[in-house]
C-alpha cells in the first residue's frame, strides 16, 4: 500500500517504497492522469521533464500494458524546461525523453509533440512556446507537470537567485543562469502551480540532504526555488523513494 502524507497546506508526500516500486507508482499515476483527463475534456496535456528519474519513468511507460489503453491521438507532449542545445544534443531534455527514454516509440502523432526551441533566439522562442500552449490548451491548465529537484534546490530551469523566479504574467520565460554560464527556457511558477497535477520526483540517497533542507527549513524560495511549487488549492505531490526520504521520516510519522 502506498503511504501518502499531508506534509503541509501546499505539499503531499507519497512514499511508494524502494526505487523500483517508486518508478512503478509513477507510471501508474501518469497513466491514470492521462485516462482521467481524456475522459474529462478529451485531451491530456503533459509537461515532461529531463533527468534520470523521468527517463526511467518513460522507459517503463513505453513498455506498460496499461499504456495501451491511452488514446495517444489525444495526448500533447510539452516540456517544463530545456537547455540551450539542439534537439539531437545528448544534454537536451527533448532528446532524453524521446530518444533515450523511448517516448518516440509511442503512437503519438508528431504534430502533438511540442519541443522547446532553446538553442537560438531563446527569448522570442519562449514567447512563441507560450503562444502554442495557449492555442493548444485553449486556456485550460496543464493536466500534469513533471518536475525534479536539483541538489541546489532548483526545479525546471528556475535556479536560485535568477530572474525567472520572479516572472509575472508569463507561462514560459528565457532564464539566464549565471552559475551555469548559460540560458535556459523554463515554465514559470504561475504556469506550474496552475496545473491540475504537479509531481516532483526525488529518488536516491544523494537527494536526501537537499530534500530535508527544502521541506524542513524556513520558506526561502530565492535560495530553494522548488519550495514555491504547490498552493493551498493545488498541492504538489512529492514522490520520494525510501533512500531520499531517510532524513524526513520522523516528520512524517
Amino acid at each position: 500500500m502506498i503511504k501518502e502524507y499531508i506534509f503541509d497546506t501546499r505539499r503531499l508526500i507519497a512514499l511508494p517504497g524502494n526505487k523500483q516500486e517508486t518508478i512503478e507508482y509513477c507510471v501508474d499515476q501518469w497513466i491514470e492522469a492521462a485516462l482521467n483527463a481524456i475522459r474529462d475534456h478529451d485531451f491530456f496535456a503533459v509537461a515532461l521533464s529531463g533527468g534520470s528519474t523521468p527517463k526511467a519513468i518513460y522507459q517503463h511507460l513505453v513498455n506498460s500494458e496499461a499504456a495501451k489503453d491511452i488514446d495517444w491521438n489525444k495526448v500533447y507532449f510539452f516540456w517544463s524546461d530545456e537547455r540551450s542545445v539542439p534537439a539531437s544534443h545528448e544534454e537536451s531534455n527533448y532528446h532524453m525523453s524521446m530518444e533515450v527514454g523511448g517516448l518516440n516509440k509511442l503512437p503519438i502523432p508528431r504534430e502533438n509533440v511540442f519541443r522547446m526551441v532553446a538553442e537560438t533566439d531563446i527569448e522570442n522562442n519562449a514567447k512563441e512556446y507560450e503562444a502554442i500552449i495557449l492555442q493548444k490548451l485553449g486556456g485550460h491548465p496543464f493536466d500534469f507537470v513533471m518536475l525534479g529537484m536539483g541538489e541546489d534546490g532548483h526545479t525546471a530551469s528556475l535556479f536560485p537567485h535568477t530572474k525567472g523566479l520572479h516572472a509575472k504574467d508569463r507561462l514560459v520565460v528565457a532564464n539566464e543562469v549565471p552559475q551555469k554560464k548559460t540560458w535556459r527556457m523554463s515554465f514559470t511558477f504561475d504556469c506550474i502551480n496552475a496545473a491540475q497535477k504537479i509531481c516532483i520526483y526525488v529518488i536516491g540517497a544523494s537527494k536526501a540532504e537537499t530534500l530535508e533542507k527544502v521541506l524542513l527549513s524556513p520558506y526561502r524560495p530565492d535560495e530553494f526555488p522548488v519550495q514555491r511549487v504547490g498552493t493551498p488549492t493545488n498541492k504538489a505531490v512529492w514522490v520520494v523513494d525510501e533512500e531520499a526520504a531517510k532524513n524526513i521520516l520522523t516528520r512524517l510519522k
